[in-house]
């Protein structure tokens, strides 16, 4: 089978931004997507500078899986030493970074690289599972319980980066994979403008209705471009049949890495935005920061404040709520004892004070004058109305109607 038809690279400017930061890449043994960040043009620079070193050396078979896993990883670590040279020479694209998810099959298994807050799904036998994980200031808030993943959604600096590939030098950290797949798995690498908007129950229902993967990945742009696409959008899909995927089929490159790349005109073009990147508030195009220390500082000052508050928040809520339910049950409890009625306590008629019912095995009712009139010395009528009770509108009116109570007893 022509693997063009299992696996396909597809992006999109989405319909807010001015240029595409994203890349993506689809080849023959590697997949890979790369969302560029930093200002008008440096994010485009940064993927596709990553997109092209990695793809350079990492897609081909491998003698063994454990090879392939070593050249993913070191190929990933080399962009970034790209990634710092291009600044060197071209000082204003200072700041720029960029996400990497790649994937290298080798026959039943695959090997994946993964920094940033791209990511890579697994479909297999109807179900979606998200395989990497985010390197997000959010991400970090959830595995430590300090907010939900439905809070992590809509929290407001849900894009700030802790991990990323960038234009500084030192040693980081590069999540990596091998995992075994089979015939029937579909793989998903996507940037967060596809699955930073669009419901994962949405990705999944388009995996499993669409086997084709170029109008499986059209439709996944689409479900993004519907809501708006804020942010570029690119999606890669990976279909595995039983042998390896062709070896003449011909790679596909989508994206800023598609694109020629000219220093000089992206120089020229290109605002210095390093600080926009480290400090929030600043006027940019971009959705995503990369967290320094001193900006992680400012947000877990930030997120504590906010915690600070969503605590208040609740106290108040449920200090309001018990006020209302203290305040209701008091005033429930004042009404019922000002009202009275005439019953029985199976001996005698008695004129009771609060209502005929309890509250589990608290009484509304209490004993406000036992008559002594015998309850068997009354009419069968008389008698059953007693039994029944007879409601009151004041003290006054119960001896009024114990009066005649009496009045008939005595004839």
């Amino acid at each position: 089978m022509d693997a063009r038809i299992l696996s396909t690279a597809y992006s999109h400017i989405g319909r807010v931004r001015s240029s595409n930061q994203d890349s993506g890449y689809a080849g023959t043994h590697l997949f890979l997507v790369a969302d560029g960040m930093g200002g008008h043009a440096g994010g485009d620079v940064a993927s596709s500078l990553a997109t092209q070193a990695i793809t350079a050396v990492a897609d081909e078979r491998f003698e063994s899986v454990e090879v392939a896993q070593r050249t993913l990883v070191e190929a990933v670590r080399h962009s970034a030493e790209e990634l710092v040279e291009a600044v060197r020479e071209h000082p204003d694209l200072a700041g720029m970074g960029t996400t990497v998810s790649a994937l290298i099959r080798f026959d039943d298994s695959v090997v994946l690289a993964h920094i940033g807050d791209s990511r890579i799904y697994r479909f297999r036998d109807g179900v979606l599972e998200q395989i990497t994980t985010d390197h997000t200031f959010v991400q970090k808030l959830v595995e430590t319980g300090r907010i939900t993943p439905e809070e992590a959604a809509v929290h407001p600096r849900r894009n700030v980066l802790m991990r990323v590939l960038g234009d500084f030098e030192g040693a980081f950290d590069i999540d990596t994979a091998m995992l075994d797949t089979t015939a029937g798995d579909r793989w998903l690498l996507c940037s967060d403008g596809l699955c930073g908007y669009v419901p994962e129950n949405e990705i999944l229902a388009t995996m499993a209705k669409e086997p084709d993967a170029a109008r499986a990945s059209e439709k996944l742009v689409e479900l993004a471009l519907a809501r708006g696409a804020p942010d570029n959008v690119t999606v890669v899909i990976v279909g595995v049949n039983e042998t390896n995927l062709s070896a003449s089929a011909k790679p596909i490159l989508v994206g800023a890495a598609a694109q020629p790349l000219i220093f000089d005109v992206v120089t020229k073009r290109l605002p210095r935005v390093a600080g926009r990147i480290f400090y929030p508030g600043a006027t940019t195009e971009e959705a995503e920061h990369f967290a320094s220390a001193d900006y992680l500082d400012v947000l877990i000052a930030e997120e504590r404040k906010r915690a600070r508050q969503r605590r208040l928040r609740w106290v108040i809520y449920f200090a309001t709520t018990a006020a209302a339910v203290i305040g209701f049950g008091i005033y429930g409890y004042v009404w019922t004892q000002s009202q009275y009625y005439v019953g029985t306590d199976g001996n005698s008629v008695v004129i009771y004070r609060g209502v005929n019912t309890d509250i589990g095995s608290i009484p509304l009712h209490s004993v406000a004058r036992d008559t002594d009139i015998p309850i068997d010395g009354l009419t069968p009528f008389v008698r059953d109305t007693v039994e029944r009770t007879i409601p009151v509108l004041s003290y006054k009116q119960a001896l009024l109607v114990v009066e005649r109570i009496e009045n008939v007893a005595s004839q």
